[in-house]
């Protein structure tokens, strides 16, 4: 066998992290051909062929498949499947086979449906290859994909200001690396970034900029700083008293997300919710909640913009 140490990034091979990404429902749909003779066909409609019920046999074959594909495709994940189906239709000289798999995980299924497809076409040759010679198994493909953030996009920009509330960033001690996470995470989701400043903990400053942002028509601020309890954390008090509306649920969506990575994440307060047409987000200052921030909320948070004008969910 090669000696693979050696190998450099390009040669490298890895799973995908998914670490960091949310669980969510997920669905997967593929379809393949098998193509037989019309005498095959109709052996398989009669249930005729010495290794019994082909269809059957193959059906399960391909469920089975479905539940052992990241023992066959290497960097696949290990997935917990909640359901698993296939179909069958029956041509005058070929076979479609249609499969569904679900799962509630933080990756999608498609190649366990392709899988479950492929497998089910290998067992209906199997069990016909001794009366048919001209079987082809072809067009093996993903119909449709379903759960993650591809369902979740949005084609809102927000005009969006960061602000980062840091004494020691502010006078030049420290560096500022939340803030820059949360821009560039902000805008691949196409928020238009027209604002950043970093302010000390001061409550009249905080309090001027907020006022300043929503007058010149700001439509999603995002804080980062001034959310735990020391005696210099003063953004909760600054801001909430402005909310004209709380959104709940999505401080609750980025508790519950931090609790599971970090244990003291209970001690942060989160505040979200709306000054008029602005809407406020306020986080931790950490880079980690920054990053665990943008992976909560984007894109799912964007959607808020078009229930604003009455759009549904």
């Amino acid at each position: 066998m090669g000696n693979f140490s050696h190998l450099d990034k390009k040669g490298a091979v890895r799973m995908v992290d998914v670490t960091d990404k949310n669980v969510s429902n997920r669905t997967a749909r593929a379809e393949g051909q098998i193509g037989l003779l019309p005498a095959t066909i109709a052996a398989i409609t009669d249930n005729a062929l010495p290794k019994g019920n082909v269809l059957t046999t193959a059906k399960i074959a391909g469920i089975q498949a479905a539940k052992k594909t990241a023992e066959l495709i290497p960097l696949c994940h290990q997935l917990n499947l909640s359901w698993v189906d296939l179909e069958f239709e029956l041509g005058s000289d070929q076979i479609t086979i249609n499969s569904v798999v679900k799962t509630t995980e933080a990756t999608g299924v498609e190649m366990e449906a392709l899988t479950a497809v492929t497998t089910a076409a290998l067992t209906i040759y199997d069990m016909c290859k001794a009366i048919d010679k001209t079987m082809t198994i072809s067009d093996i493909h993903l119909v449709e994909k379903k759960g993650g953030k591809s369902d979740q996009r949005s084609d809102f920009s927000p005009k969006t200001a960061v602000l980062i509330l840091s004494q020691s960033v502010h006078e030049g001690k420290s560096e500022d690396t939340s803030g820059q996470i949360l821009k560039e995470g902000l805008a691949n989701y196409g928020c238009q970034i027209d604002y950043t400043e970093v302010i000390p903990d001061d409550a009249a400053k905080l309090n001027t900029v907020i006022e300043d942002l929503k007058d010149k028509g700001f439509e999603l601020v995002v804080t980062s700083g001034g959310t735990g309890v020391g005696p210099h954390d003063v953004t909760i008090e600054t801001i909430e008293p402005l909310l004209t509306q709380r959104l709940p649920g999505v401080e609750q969506a980025l508790h519950s997300y931090g609790r599971i990575k970090t244990s003291t994440a209970m001690l942060s307060r989160l505040l979200a919710g709306r000054i008029g047409n602005t809407f406020v987000i306020c986080l931790p200052g950490s880079p980690g909640a920054a990053k665990d921030a943008i992976t909560v909320l984007m894109p799912s948070f964007l959607h808020v913009f078009s229930m604003v004008i009455g759009q549904r969910h």
